[in-house]
């Protein structure tokens, strides 16, 4: 049987915590940025924990985050 190959788009956009979350940054946040307001400007450097049903997904395609 063959190794199973990293996603690597995914790799990079998703890391686990110390605890053991899923984390995802935000989405939406190069695109038009001139247009929107400082607030939802500054939201989009915050680390957002990935949505549990995804959770199964993610690991699919990233097996090394499996902990």
């Amino acid at each position: 049987m063959p190794k199973m190959k990293t996603h690597k788009g995914a790799a990079r956009r998703f890391r686990v915590s110390g605890s053991g979350k899923m984390l995802r940054m935000k989405r939406h946040s190069s695109h038009l940025r001139r247009k929107k307001p400082r607030s939802v400007t500054r939201t989009y450097s915050d680390t957002v924990t990935a949505s549990s049903s995804s959770r199964k997904r993610i690991l699919k395609l990233v097996p090394s985050l499996n902990r």
